[in-house]
């Protein structure tokens, strides 16, 4: 693989990975690193800890870069799992900064759902796709005959007098103990609802949790067909390779 391969950086609520992806295989083409994400996790205490990262990951290659927030022209415009002060920051131009390389800034969600339409169990499907990522919260990536819709956070809609994400989250889950079954009564409860305001044709469920998707898909009530992602927790990595800026000709 090219030393200029591209980078991924997946930055979330309490990990951050990163490693160089094969754009062509839609894989990781190196040893992933992962570190925890910095508290507080502030814009200026990711920066460092991201631009050290990349430096030991190697490579010239220009970097892409997931955040758990809404992210609009490369600014950050929320901070559900990360510090409030994120929010204005201009997260293109800090990142550009720390690393000393180009860099491309995008939904953390988003990528992932972007991986799994391109080369996992998206890939083909045509109508409304919704990648939900079940992790410290809940993402969302919607797709219309494979075009991403941006920025839908999804995992804020209210159920139970509260986001949804803070009762069907996969860290509620380990947080309340509860079972596979009494989990998975929590997240067809929140499909359904999407059911009722989407009628989509396909959920895909990610994040690191989807790797354990035959103790809870098959207990799901809802009617739209679900499929565990492929990539699992390397979605987010790929995903963000895939906005990187291209390398000057």
């Amino acid at each position: 693989m090219s030393s200029a391969s591209p980078i991924g950086v997946d930055i979330g609520g309490t990990g951050i990975k990163v490693a160089l992806v094969d754009l062509v295989k839609g894989a990781l083409a190196g040893d992933r690193i992962r570190v925890a994400t910095p508290s507080p996790a502030t814009p200026a205490a990711i920066a460092a800890l991201v631009a050290s990262t990349v430096a030991s990951v190697g490579g010239t290659g220009t970097v892409g870069l997931t955040m758990p927030s809404v992210v609009v022209d490369g600014v950050v415009t929320t901070a559900a799992n990360i510090d409030p002060s994120w929010i204005g920051t201009d997260a293109t131009e800090l990142f550009e900064k720390a690393t000393g390389r180009r860099v491309g800034v995008v939904n953390d969600a988003d990528a992932a759902g972007m991986a799994e339409m391109r080369y996992g169990a998206g890939a083909g499907h045509d109508g409304v796709v919704i990648l939900i990522t079940l992790g410290t919260g809940i993402g969302s990536a919607v797709f219309h005959r494979g075009v991403l819709v941006p920025n839908t956070e999804l995992g804020h809609l209210q159920m139970h007098h509260g986001d949804a994400e803070h009762w069907a989250a996969e860290s509620v889950r380990e947080r309340e103990d509860l079972s596979w079954s009494q989990w998975a009564h929590r997240v067809s409860s929140y499909l359904e609802h999407l059911e009722r305001l989407l009628y989509p044709d396909l959920f895909l469920i990610g994040g690191g949790v989807s790797r354990k998707a035959d103790k809870f898909v098959p207990l799901l009530t809802c009617k739209t067909p679900v499929k565990a992602a492929e990539l699992h927790n390397d979605a987010g990595i790929v995903g963000a390779a895939m906005v990187a800026p291209p390398e000057a000709t």
